[in-house]
């Protein structure tokens, strides 16, 4: 965290040392021995014995990275809280859009609705016009002639 932010994990550890409120658990992790010796195989740094790390590590959640940033003076951690800032401000915004289209869907979809019921009872009342009626026996036009058999 501190090169990202580009300051040393001195400047570091104390700005959260000073800031105590703004890092509940929730935001900053304490690194346990198990994982430090983890840590240590895979990076091959030295033991505690020879002046390794005294005390373990900490370890932040992604609110903890932000207020990092946000209690600490570098050029480099000023420019990231405001880019943090300005993403949430995009966010905000892209969220409204979404509600806005959501909402115009839902318009659609109400009257897609009511023309769906309209045309079914169009359609009802149609389908007894559309079926043949049964032939029936007609009268003939004219004058009747009889039968030459």
């Amino acid at each position: 965290m501190a090169q990202i932010y580009g300051v040393s994990t001195k400047a570091l550890n104390q700005a959260v040392k000073r800031n105590p409120r703004r890092f509940p658990k929730a935001f900053l992790l304490s690194v346990v021995n198990e994982d430090i010796a983890n840590l240590k195989s895979q990076n091959v740094t030295s033991s505690w014995a020879w002046g390794g790390r005294r005390k373990p590590a900490l370890a932040f959640t992604e609110h903890g990275a932000l207020m990092v940033a946000s209690v600490l003076n570098s050029d480099r951690a000023i420019a990231m809280s405001i880019y943090v800032i300005k993403a949430f401000v995009k966010m905000r915004e892209e969220l409204a859009a979404n509600e806005a289209v959501l909402s115009k869907l839902a318009e659609i979809d109400k009257t897609l609705l009511l023309h769906d019921e309209g045309l079914r009872d169009l359609y009802q009342k149609l389908m007894p016009l559309l079926e043949p009626k049964p032939e029936q026996e007609r009268r003939k036009i004219g004058f009747g002639t009889a039968s030459r058999e």
